[in-house]
């Protein structure tokens, strides 16, 4: 059992699970108004913190500034949801015994609790007999004054992943359209007159004969030839974006008004009432 020298050891403490994974941090303490000592902490679990489960300190240790339970993060966070700005009922505190399969006679620390009622447990910031913020403080032993509390929003962020980008190559075919000048030999015919310059080429041979004159032609033709060459790099990157997202949550806040009991008769009066 923990101790009541153990009290501000547990706020704010943070809670591992029989896994020993961490479950989260301990919200607010409650404690056996027999002896004082702690019996309950209620965990803040979820997004941001805003929920808080409840979890029973029966087999449970403290290792500096970790608290030890016996049970694992899913068992916790599936406990029964019951409201932590009060104290815990009789049929409360049955519900979670139940539910983490305990009774309330099980151990010492526990027993004849389950008899006290909405009296058994009260809530505490630091040491035992000190009632948490946002509580009714005033009594015969308090000063005149109340304290109104109101709930704050505290929002922050986490990273998640949303998805992934790759680089892939891939091959694609496309046509290319080049123009290139070429050049071919055409057969044009020519004919000279005999002149004193080539009469005598003229006679050379018989005066009369079969001949033929071959002539090969030629042309240029396209000749393609395909290299492969670097034309870029192209690598991934990242850039932060930053945007602005509204948040709506629901607060609570305590309103003080003044109930006058002496002016109501005065009015009662005046009006014949």
């Amino acid at each position: 059992m923990i101790g009541t020298d153990s009290i501000e050891r547990l706020n704010g403490a943070t809670v591992y699970g029989a896994d020993g994974d961490k479950i989260g941090s301990v919200g607010q303490v409650y404690v056996d108004q027999t002896d004082g000592h702690p019996s309950w902490v209620t965990v803040r679990t979820g997004l941001f913190g805003t929920s808080e489960s409840f979890i029973p300190l029966d087999e449970a240790s403290i290792d500096g500034d970790a608290i030890r339970v016996t049970y694992d993060k899913a068992r916790v966070k599936d406990a029964p949801r019951i409201d932590t700005d009060g104290e815990l009922s009789t049929a409360e505190e049955d519900e979670l015994y139940r539910y983490y399969g305990l009774t309330s006679g099980e151990t010492g620390t526990h027993s004849g609790t389950t008899t006290m009622g909405t009296t058994g447990y009260t809530e505490t910031s630091g040491t035992a007999g000190f009632t948490g913020a946002g509580h009714d403080t005033s009594g015969p032993n308090t000063d005149s004054a109340m304290t109104r509390s109101e709930e704050q929003l505290h929002v922050g962020t986490e990273r998640v992943e949303t998805g992934r980008a790759r680089l892939r190559k891939y091959v694609t075919t496309e046509q290319q359209t080049v123009t290139v000048p070429v050049t071919r030999e055409e057969v044009r015919l020519e004919r000279e007159p005999i002149t004193d310059a080539n009469v005598g080429a003229a006679y050379d041979g018989p005066a009369i004969s079969e001949e033929e004159h071959e002539v090969i032609l030629t042309e240029e033709r396209p000749v393609v030839q395909k290299e492969a060459v670097p034309v870029e790099r192209v690598r991934l990157d990242t850039e932060t974006v930053t945007e602005n997202r509204q948040v709506t949550e629901d607060v609570r806040k305590e309103e003080i008004e003044l109930d006058d009991d002496a002016n109501r008769l005065d009015d009662d009066r005046r009006t014949g009432i």
